[in-house]
């Protein structure tokens, strides 16, 4: 049985959520990861709180394609983060069948965070959702064993996304050590071994994360060890934002070419996968 592939909303941040749905199923994905909150001030707002016309039109569309939304995204977890800033999500997030928010550890004060982390956990089970949270290389929570860490305290689970797991300077040692459970998604993207340089470290590498990010197989990053290092069958989603080529190709065209590049590796690791087991 073939792994279940998604992309997440960045990849495609032009589209509405209903027109990412649409993409996606065109595309050959299963599921998608949706933003039902702006994360930065400059972006761009969708209205998706419970009972909008545009989440009813998402949920149409899923209906109609089969594509199922397997998380919502993200909430940067801040010092000044409370219960007001992740509710109205969870209420979207449980309207579309959602299991997974994506949060950030953007909280220096560790014990502040877990506080946070854990309240939040226990009011998205209300909801029928985890919150995953995924390290990010410029943010307080950047390795893979320091987000498992306070995921385990928290009860949550963790976002192995290649990018940041590399720019971070987590090892594929610390992926095997993680506990199944605590992996219900991994991401996939390339991009070159070095990590973007410039006068200010951080700009440079939320730019590379934003909007530079290479198709699977354009890149670098040690992928395919980076998978046989996660359970057999671990879901797949592709985060693949690059201005240059997206505005070279249609939404459909470059969706499709992520979705293609993503399942030729996935196919070989897992062919591999299956041969050595035999």
């Amino acid at each position: 049985m073939k792994r279940s592939l998604g992309v997440a909303h960045l990849t495609l941040l032009s589209l509405t959520p209903p027109e990412l749905v649409t993409t996606a199923a065109a595309a050959g994905f299963d599921f998608v990861g949706l933003r039902v909150r702006a994360v930065t001030a400059t972006e761009r707002a969708f209205p998706m709180h419970a009972g909008s016309p545009m989440l009813r039109e998402t949920i149409a569309r899923m209906d109609d394609t089969g594509v199922i939304v397997r998380d919502i995204e993200f909430l940067p977890i801040t010092p000044t983060t409370t219960r007001s800033d992740w509710l109205a999500a969870l209420e979207s997030g449980a309207a579309l069948g959602a299991t997974a928010l994506t949060v950030t550890g953007a909280d220096p004060d560790r014990s502040r965070l877990l506080d946070t982390l854990t309240q939040l956990t226990a009011d998205a089970a209300g909801y029928g959702i985890r919150p995953v949270l995924e390290p990010i290389s410029y943010q307080p929570v950047s390795r893979v064993a320091d987000a498992a860490a306070v995921a385990r305290a928290a009860r949550a689970a963790i976002m192995l996304d290649p990018l940041h797991v590399h720019r971070g300077g987590s090892t594929l040692d610390e992926i095997r050590a993680l506990e199944p459970d605590l992996v219900p998604v991994v991401q996939l993207c390339d991009a070159p071994l070095e990590a973007p340089t410039g006068p200010d470290r951080v700009a440079a590498l939320q730019r590379e994360a934003r909007v530079q990010r290479l198709l699977v197989g354009e890149g670098a990053l040690p992928l395919a060890e980076l998978l046989d290092a996660t359970p057999a069958g671990t879901p797949v989603s592709v985060e693949i934002p690059h201005a240059e080529l997206q505005a070279r190709w249609s939404p459909l065209e470059y969706a499709t070419l992520a979705a293609r590049s993503a399942r030729a590796l996935i196919d070989r690791v897992d062919e591999a996968r299956d041969t050595a087991a035999a």
